[in-house]
C-alpha cells in the first residue's frame, strides 16, 4: 500500500467569509487590525467576538463609535441533526444590529442565514457560509470590499410609463376604478 492509500480522510472545514466596508475606511482605517490575508482557524467552542476592544475581541474594530464588545458568532451543531450552524448575537448596549432585515436588540440572537448582510451604525458585513464536515474547529476568511454591500434601492414605479410621456387616465389592464394603496404596502 502507498502512504497516499493509508493517508487520513482529509475533513472539509466549515468557512465563514465575512467581507467588511465602512463608507470612512479609507481615511480611518478602522479595519486595520483585521487580517484579510489568511484564514483563521479556530476552536468549535470559541466564540468570534467583534468590537473595539482588542484584549475581548479576537476581531477588533478601531473606531470609537463601536461598542466594546459589538457582536459575538458561535459555531454549533443543530439538535438532532449533523448540520452545523452560526448564532450571532448582538452585545452592544447602544447600537441595534441588522442582520437581513431582522433588527436585534441587546443580547437578542438568531441563527446567521448562509448569506446575510449584517449591518450595524455605518458598517456593512457580507457574510457567507461555506459547509463543511469538521467537528473540533471552524475558518474565517475576511475580506475588505471596496464599494457598499448594500446599495439603496428605489421603489419601482407602480405603473408603466408609455414613451409618449402621456400617462393614461387609468390604470392599464385593468376595466376597474382605481383605488387607494397604502404606501407601506409596497
Amino acid at each position: 500500500m502507498s502512504s497516499f492509500e493509508e493517508a487520513e480522510t482529509e475533513e472539509t472545514v466549515t468557512c465563514l467569509h465575512l467581507t467588511f466596508y465602512h463608507p470612512g475606511q479609507g481615511e480611518k482605517m478602522m479595519f486595520r487590525c483585521l487580517d484579510f490575508c489568511r484564514r483563521q482557524q479556530l476552536r468549535a467552542d470559541d466564540m468570534a467576538k467583534f468590537g473595539r476592544d482588542s484584549s475581548l475581541c479576537r476581531y477588533s474594530l478601531v473606531d470609537t463609535r463601536v461598542s466594546r464588545i459589538q457582536f459575538s458568532l458561535q459555531f454549533y451543531r443543530k439538535l438532532h441533526s449533523s448540520e452545523y450552524a452560526f448564532e450571532i448575537k448582538n452585545l452592544s448596549k447602544k447600537t441595534k444590529l441588522t442582520v437581513n432585515q431582522t433588527e436585534l436588540g441587546y443580547l437578542n440572537k438568531i441563527d446567521l442565514p448562509w448569506k446575510c448582510i449584517i449591518c450595524f451604525g455605518d458598517y456593512q458585513i457580507l457574510a457567507e457560509i461555506q459547509e463543511g464536515e469538521a467537528v473540533d474547529y471552524f475558518e474565517t476568511h475576511l475580506h475588505l470590499a471596496e464599494a457598499p454591500i448594500l446599495q439603496e434601492r428605489c421603489l419601482p414605479s407602480l405603473q408603466p410609463i408609455p414613451e409618449n410621456g402621456i400617462s393614461p387616465s387609468f390604470p392599464l389592464g385593468q376595466g376597474k376604478s382605481p383605488t387607494e394603496i397604502d404606501e407601506n404596502e409596497l
